[in-house]
């Protein structure tokens, strides 16, 4: 999932590139309006990939609390397992 994540904001940075390199070829605007408007799409590129980063990020905290909470049950569910296999492994050694 991670590599899909980081396909698609690889993916997403080269089309703004490509669109940026595009948009400066291709430009009807005079130099000083296309370097603003390259400025505003590099911000809001970068704020996109800063938000992105910030829901992958609670995500995978989301996901490590999950795991710990699973590992959690897990180990007493194994641990009352073991002590019952002892409580009646003394209980037929005893007989």
């Amino acid at each position: 999932m991670a590599d899909n994540v980081g396909s698609k904001v690889t993916y997403f940075l080269v089309g703004l590139g490509v669109g940026a390199l595009v948009g400066i070829l291709f430009a009807p605007k005079s130099g000083e309006d296309t370097r603003e408007f390259l400025a505003k799409k590099a911000d809001e590129g970068k704020d996109y990939a800063q938000k992105k980063a910030r829901e992958l990020r609670e995500r995978a905290d989301e996901l490590i609390e999950r795991s710990k909470d699973v590992a959690v049950r897990k180990k007493d569910s194994i641990s009352a397992a073991v002590e019952a296999g002892r409580e009646a492994y003394l209980r037929e050694s005893k007989s």
